[in-house]
């Protein structure tokens, strides 16, 4: 197409080339759907030469959507791209056509842009591109394809270096899959660097147009498989192209190219067949099998753990593990992107001002093309983080009496993070001085939460939460339940409500909870008429989360296990106790009615270490317009 052009301006003398789209464009439409189908992870492979156009032309259809915004209508989206093409068409003639570039400098030759209207007959003429002044200074003797190709082509003559200009994000994004398609195709154009590319670069320092924090896989070559020179990108490798620390060096790396060289853009990428992430999963489904327990190894595995228990939780239980494996691969881009986002302000306040982009993508090992993912779906919600410094490197202080009230959802809140922060191994509770237990001592508490949980020592709530002392009123016996409407735990509650002025009480559960297990077995032995060996005092507690278990039971089918009645009588337990608490606290009942006190419900995982927030109880409403 380029040398047609070429000719007919050269040889023929023409002076006018018209790019012409048109409305309903069927490759665009259908390009479009392609991009809309990766972007929600229903990606289909590249098989025949219509698949490559529909891929190269998906550059167009990403443009679109990010103009639009992500709230915008498909066949919308691909309206716009249509126009769009046009001067995408009209930049590459410019870019990759020296011949081109001279006559329209001179005024010989007029690039023009438009767009029939297959319904009215009617061309809109559109001008000329918004970039001709800029691609005019284009140093690009002809496009990629031919350089790869042409035996008489020279070595990229120069290599990105300090004195260079930034690289907008998209354009760099566009340069990321210019460079795999040619990558993938086999028509590479970077060669090897020359020995003045060489002193280019330690003379004048390096402009990277990108940031990849990527596999360490040796499957994965990142500057290969993008067709990049020395100087083009800022690369991180680790196994598992993950995050596990926000102050280390992956995270600090990243911020520094950022705001010293200049990169406008971060890729996430992880590949196929990722053994750092199926090894994850492996020891999530089926248990660790380290030799040596402690190693680095076996922290980066258990790193990983919420990635696999993620994408099992996505997929159910009948998915096998090829199917896992591919999807955890997914999930784990994405945990990345989000871990950069939640823990550096550096790289929140650069998202947010426009002047960087975060996106993901996956490698395909047997295609050798790169799935481009787009941006995080949590990446609105994550850029109002109010984390300042990464966990280790902050210090939580104490609450008193001189503090602020707050409200119950600050207080969920903090219960949230505090969480997270345990979960992903970074807590920031500790090292309390002498100063903080004195001021404790003189000023008294005012706990941000009450929490009613279980008695079991693998359930520790202070660390469960990263809480420091003075932040949580915590009660805690077999079961987190009541037995008596008069007991301590209820005039605990009312205490810390009234008294010191709680706003939250969260009652927790656990998975694996000996109690629950003991009633739902005492229940299905009164069921088939065997008796039950305990003690007085427990035989009264397992009698009294019987009920718990019965209704459990009830829930599920006839051929429901035990440890399935078991598993969901954990969950009504949390509940039953909510209500419980509801319908015999007349004073409680009337704070939460009011808005000054809020009671949420929670099960702790033990194996992954978070917490799974329930809510209120779905009876609330109705208890407490009883009273």
């Amino acid at each position: 197409m380029v040398g047609s052009l070429e000719f007919c301006t050269g040889g023929l003398g023409t002076r006018m080339v018209l790019v012409l789209g048109h409305t309903t464009c069927a490759s665009i439409y259908g390009a479009t759907s392609t991009y809309f189908n990766n972007s929600r992870g229903n990606p289909s492979p590249t098989r025949s030469a219509l698949d490559g156009l529909l891929y190269d032309l998906s550059v167009v259809a990403e443009q679109a959507a990010y103009d639009m915004g992500p709230h915008a209508a498909q066949e919308d989206v691909a309206a716009h791209a249509v126009r769009i093409n046009v001067f995408h068409t009209i930049d590459f003639l410019l870019k990759f056509s020296k011949s081109i570039r001279e006559r329209v400098s001179c005024g010989q030759v007029e690039i023009q842009g438009a767009l029939y209207h297959m319904d009215t007959g009617v061309v809109e003429f559109m001008g000329r591109s918004p970039r001709q002044s800029s691609l005019l200074t284009c140093k690009v003797a002809m496009p990629p394809s031919v350089e790869a190709l042409s035996s008489a082509a020279s070595p990229r003559g120069r290599v990105r270096t300090g004195v260079d200009n930034r690289v907008p994000a998209l354009e760099a994004l566009n340069l990321l899959k210019e460079g795999n398609e040619r990558f993938a195709v086999g028509a590479p154009i970077s060669k090897m660097s020359t020995s003045s590319m060489v002193n280019a670069l330690a003379s004048a320092g390096q402009a990277p147009f990108a940031a990849i924090l990527g596999s360490a896989d040796s499957r994965a070559p990142i500057d290969s498989l993008f067709d990049a020179m020395p100087g083009d990108l800022f690369v991180l490798r680790n196994a598992g192209n993950t995050c596990t620390h926000a102050e280390g060096s992956m995270v600090g790396s990243l911020e520094f190219c950022v705001s010293k060289l200049g990169t406008r853009l971060i890729l996430v990428l992880g590949h196929t067949d990722d053994l750092a992430v199926r090894g994850a999963l492996a020891t999530h489904l089926y248990g660790s099998t380290s030799k040596s327990i402690g190693s680095a190894l076996e922290g980066l595995l258990m790193d990983l753990t919420s990635v696999a228990e993620e994408a099992c939780k996505d997929l159910g239980p009948f998915a096998d593990l090829d199917q896992l494996a591919a999807h955890a691969v997914r999930v784990n881009v994405f945990h990345s992107m989000n871990f950069l986002l939640k823990f550096s302000e550096t790289l929140r306040g650069f998202v947010r001002s426009g002047e960087l982009m975060i996106q993901g993508g996956i490698y395909h090992l047997s295609t050798g093309r790169v799935e481009f993912l787009g941006r995080s779906p949590e990446q609105e919600e994550l850029l109002s983080s109010s984390i300042q410094l990464p966990p280790s490197m902050s210090a939580l202080p104490i609450r008193t009496t001189g503090d602020d009230a707050i409200l119950p959802e600050q207080s969920l809140q903090l219960l949230k993070a505090g969480n997270e922060r345990f979960a992903v191994g970074m807590p920031l509770a500790g090292g309390i001085t002498a100063e903080m237990r004195k001021a404790l001592a003189r000023e008294g508490q005012a706990p941000h939460s009450a929490i009613v949980g279980c008695a079991d020592s693998r359930a520790a709530l202070e660390a469960i939460f990263d809480a420091m002392p003075g932040d949580l009123f915590v009660l805690r016996n077999v079961g987190n339940s009541f037995t008596h409407a008069e007991g301590s735990v209820m005039g605990s509650l009312e205490f810390c409500t009234g008294t010191l002025q709680t706003p939250l009480i969260l009652i927790l559960g656990h998975t694996s909870c000996a109690a629950i297990k003991g009633a739902t077995h005492a229940y299905v032995n009164s069921t088939q008429n065997k008796v039950n060996k305990a003690g007085r005092a427990l035989g009264s507690l397992l009698e009294s989360l019987s009920t718990v278990a019965q209704c459990a039971a009830e829930e599920l089918d006839e051929d429901a296990t035990e440890d399935e009645i078991a598993d969901l009588a954990v969950q009504m337990n949390v509940f039953h106790t909510m209500d419980y608490l509801l319908t015999n606290s007349a004073f409680i009942s009337d704070k939460v009615q009011r808005g000054e006190v809020d009671i949420q419900g929670g099960i702790y995982n033990l194996e992954s270490g978070r917490v799974n927030f329930l809510g209120r109880s779905p009876n609330q409403s109705k208890i407490i317009n009883t009273f």
